[in-house]
């Protein structure tokens, strides 16, 4: 999907019913089945195989501890897929533009800034960590718990000084609130037969609802 209006709006849609019900979950796999790249997705993003792990962990403690925990791992891993296809297709200022559409210059721009600036820290997240990690297997330093805690602290920190620099550089240009921003939107023939179909397994995970109300 080009519009990100129709991919965002139909990925909250299917994110909404994959994590209600398993009819929904199921629905909307097949819709990521049919109308992303799938697997393709899941072996360029390097964040999905490790949420899918980290969702598995819980998972195997919640089924354990209470039952469910199958359930939840195969709702959870079509959130993460989800996710995953909306931020492939995701380009520089889309969610600023997407914000200002929906919101305004004022509101809508501080939201659309805010997506914007946490998609730029996600991205220097995954490329600290490569130069951490090519850094560790330079030095011969093995993978482990006492590792990634250190790892993790240290990506927190530069967090920390990248906001911190990001606010100063903000305050100095004299941002005190709203901008001006003129939405443009690109959308491409299947992106509405994509966002209708999404629309449709919506109504497929809710039939099991509507019909327990009608009979009752």
């Amino acid at each position: 999907m080009r519009d990100v209006r129709l991919r965002t709006g139909s990925a909250t849609l299917l994110s909404l019913i994959a994590f209600y019900s398993i009819t929904g979950a199921i629905a909307a796999f097949v819709w990521w089945l049919l109308f992303t790249p799938n697997f393709r997705l899941v072996w360029k993003n390097r964040l999905v195989l490790p949420s899918v792990v980290l969702i598995g962990l819980f998972s195997g403690i919640l089924e354990i501890t209470g039952g469910g925990g199958l359930s939840y791992f195969f709702r959870m891993m079509v959130v993460i897929l989800i996710g995953a296809w909306l931020l492939s297709g995701q380009k520089r200022g889309e969610f600023l533009d997407l914000g200002c559409w929906l919101f305004g210059s004022r509101t809508g721009f501080e939201l659309g800034m805010l997506a914007e600036m946490a998609l730029q820290n996600l991205n220097s997240l995954i490329i600290d960590f490569d130069r951490i990690r090519a850094a560790e297997r330079m030095k011969g330093v093995r993978s482990g718990i006492r590792s990634i805690v250190s790892v993790g602290r240290v990506l927190i920190h530069w967090t920390l000084l990248r906001a911190e620099d990001t606010a100063e550089l903000l305050a100095m240009r004299g941002y005190v609130r709203g901008g001006t921003c003129v939405p443009a939107f690109v959308r491409e023939k299947g992106d509405l037969i994509a966002a209708v179909f999404a629309i449709c397994a919506a109504i497929i995970a809710l039939i099991p609802v509507s019909a327990f109300f009608i009979l009752s």
